[in-house]
């Protein structure tokens, strides 16, 4: 893993370790809940730009970076959202995936039928997040392997953290254009994901891979774009 350093909420910066080849994080005790607003932000950023589509294979043993003693693998619930991660039994931290990590953060969420019917008319076929096979969604809204739903990035958590940035502009202060960019993407989000019909990398991401990589791919370029 590679160390990182991070701003926090209250607190001095944090350092956190991130591992690329398992698309994941690992927070010590509490550190993922002091995260600044800026923050998650920027660790979004970072899953957009280094995401891949299919998931990667984890190891059958996964040890604790502090003390060694083997990760127990946790479910958990946010609001409604399931989640998962690796956790140390001696309490020193735990080991999340990238997507996860969002889904804890509830940047994820589940197509609704009318969102999923909407898609139909662009697409016929995306990738499972959750284990890469084929999606056709002509016939399926979830995936005939192993039944995860068609899920999306939700852009209103980002954009209430966009908001907060926006406000607390000391002692960096905000680009002058970022108010117009917040306008733009909110219309962009309330049409399905968040890309304009303009947008076509997006589309071309979602035909290629699934739509949680095309959304965080065209969100990193939007972050870039906006300088944050």
């Amino acid at each position: 893993m590679t160390s990182m350093t991070v701003a926090a909420h209250l607190t001095a910066p944090l350092t956190i370790e991130v591992c690329m080849p398992c698309q994941a994080f690992w927070f010590d005790k509490y550190e993922d809940l002091k995260l600044s607003a800026g923050s998650t932000l920027k660790l979004m950023k970072l899953i957009g730009e280094n995401s891949r589509p299919a998931p990667p294979a984890m190891a059958e043993r996964l040890g604790c970076p502090r003390c060694a003693s083997r990760l127990l693998f946790t479910h958990d619930l946010q609001g409604t959202t399931k989640f998962g991660y690796w956790r140390c039994g001696n309490e020193h931290g735990r080991f999340i995936g990238f997507l996860d990590f969002l889904r804890e953060k509830k940047f994820i969420r589940t197509l609704s039928p009318n969102e999923i019917n909407e898609l139909r008319q662009k697409i016929q076929t995306v990738n499972c997040y959750n284990c890469g096979a084929s999606i056709n969604l002509q016939t399926d809204s979830v995936c005939a392997h192993c039944s995860s739903p068609i899920s999306i990035l939700d852009m209103k958590q980002p954009q209430l953290m966009l908001n907060q940035l926006k406000q607390a502009a000391e002692p960096r202060p905000i680009d002058p254009a970022l108010p117009l960019a917040l306008a733009r993407l909110k219309r962009e989000t309330e049409h399905l994901f968040g890309p304009s019909e303009s947008d076509t990398d997006w589309w071309s991401d979602a035909t290629g891979s699934n739509l949680l990589h095309a959304g965080l791919t065209a969100f990193a370029r939007w972050l870039t774009k906006s300088g944050i």
